[in-house]
């Protein structure tokens, strides 16, 4: 099975998705996939995520959750059982050690974490710059052109609505 792919022609006809493609290369170069513990991707909204890990046994002091340069990283591990006094029969619930591994899109950040009943809840927003958003540009007014000149500055007049008459 072929796991590598040619973004070349891709990348000659984009402007400003390297990043995407690098990721989408980086991908396929990862850890082998790993199925512990098993988690929901969930959308909430337009901009809100929630990720949703099963980690029954696990006390929120045995669980770490980092964000460095764009991944989230969660980690768990037991702390060493002191009722020693316990045989078991049959172990079935997971305890194992675990790290899973979620590349964040930009602008995309933690907003909490909680855990109830055995469930791990990470909610994520993706937060735009303002200077991101988009926005509205008004044709007319003061601009400066590019020979120099100061551009004619459109007249704006109110309406009267009826509201002031005399």
């Amino acid at each position: 099975m072929r796991t590598n792919f040619d973004f070349a022609p891709f990348r000659r006809s984009t402007v400003g998705f390297d990043r995407l493609f690098d990721l989408l290369e980086n991908a396929a170069k990862l850890e082998p996939v790993e199925n512990y513990p098993p988690f929901d991707l969930e959308r909430l909204g337009e901009n809100e995520y929630r990720i949703t890990m099963a980690v029954a046994g696990f006390r929120p002091e045995e669980i770490d959750i980092n964000v460095k340069e764009g991944v989230l990283s969660v980690a768990g591990r037991k702390s060493d059982d002191k009722d020693g006094e316990r045989r078991y029969l049959h172990r079935g619930i997971g305890s194992r050690a675990f790290e899973r591994r979620f590349q964040l899109a930009d602008f995309v950040q933690v907003r909490g974490a909680d855990l109830k009943d055995g469930m791990l809840y990470i909610d994520l927003v993706r937060e735009i710059p303002e200077a991101m958003r988009p926005r509205r540009i008004e044709i007319g007014g003061n601009v400066r052109r590019l020979d120099g000149q100061q551009g004619e500055q459109q007249r704006i007049e109110q309406v009267d609505d009826g509201r002031n008459a005399a």
